[in-house]
């Protein structure tokens, strides 16, 4: 079991709830895994039902909650974007069966917010609440350098610092690239740099990565080409703007350390832009907008990123032009 759960939290007889938040999406999804195979050794393997809450109102989620099952004697309900349940009769509703959940019954409310409503959070004990933080470079270097020694791999330091730069601050990011990397490469050869950059690129030809690229030369057209590509593979909105916040918070690391003085290659490898490639993106994007520009970004990308959850996916196209529109074209 994962630290944030204990055995004794993870009672189905009596039913139970879980506050699964924050942005580090692979710990999470080793969390759930945890609570998962839990619950196969206390019995037969669970009955499992997702909701989004962007998709489905609170009272047919609650009324599904309360409704025994005829096929398990035990369910694992999963509510995603729990952090848009915010009306007070909703919350209060959904508050109600947490304070006392149906036997039987396990229900994890995940969100990639720290915070929920509040009415959410009181009913949960604290020790079945955990927040999954964003790994600080030094966590990220150890887990890569893990991750290849793990499966009889080398990479040498050039290798990690341009997956650091390439792949999305989550290990869930990092698992899904290292292991395109190994399958690849093979076991015979020190990964470095160069294979990153031709392998990554090669096998995601458009990422969050390269819509920020026209981001930040301002090419409206090219950016609406690369998120329609994106559509077209399946990526999800959501994930896309997570990928571009962190690209903007990325944007701003580099706009405090130029403002910190005369940065060297040691300063830009400590925030992640080693590559000389990498380093030109951020500069033309920190020309192009001014000082404190990553903020300004990271406050658009949120307030769309409500609005494509609350939205429906109907208007997720319509939703993300207006995006990419304003990121590019508005110079504050």
């Amino acid at each position: 079991m994962p630290p944030s759960v204990s055995p004794k939290n993870l009672d189905p007889a009596r039913g139970c709830c879980f506050l699964f938040l924050g942005p580090e999406l692979g710990e999470k999804s080793d969390a759930v895994e945890g609570i998962r195979q839990s619950l196969k050794q206390q019995g037969a393997a669970p009955e499992e039902t997702s909701f989004y809450a962007t998709e489905t109102g609170v009272s047919d989620m609650a009324a599904a909650l309360r409704n025994g099952s005829l096929f398990a004697d035990t369910r694992l309900f999963f509510i995603k974007n729990a952090e848009v349940i915010k009306k007070k009769d909703e919350v209060e509703l959904l508050a109600s069966y947490m304070k006392a959940p149906q036997p039987g019954t396990v229900l994890i409310l995940i969100s990639e917010e720290t915070r929920l409503a509040k009415g959410l959070e009181d009913p949960v004990p604290a020790g079945n609440k955990r927040i999954f933080w964003e790994l600080f470079e030094d966590r990220k270097t150890e887990w890569i350098r893990a991750f290849f020694r793990r499966e009889g791999c080398q990479i040498d330091e050039d290798g990690v610092g341009a997956i650091l730069e390439l792949v999305e601050n989550n290990t869930e990011a990092l698992r899904r690239e290292c292991g395109r990397l190994v399958l690849f490469l093979g076991k015979d050869r020190v990964i470095g740099a160069a294979d990153v950059d031709e392998w990554l690129s090669h096998t995601r030809e458009e990422s969050a990565f390269t819509l920020f690229s026209r981001i930040a030369s301002g090419d409206i057209s090219r950016s609406i080409e690369s998120l329609h590509t994106l559509l077209g593979a399946k990526e999800a909105p959501p994930a896309i703007l997570a990928g571009l916040a962190w690209c903007f918070r990325k944007l701003r690391d580099y706009q405090a350390l130029i403002a910190s003085g005369a940065p060297g290659d040691f300063e830009f490898k400590k925030i992640g832009l080693g590559s000389p490639k990498a380093r030109r993106d951020y500069t033309e994007a920190s020309r192009r907008y001014g000082h404190g520009a990553g903020d300004r970004l990271l406050a658009l990308t949120a307030e769309y990123d409500i609005r494509l959850r609350s939205g429906g996916t109907a208007l997720e196209e319509i939703l993300m032009e207006m995006f990419l529109y304003k990121a590019v074209n508005t110079i504050w």
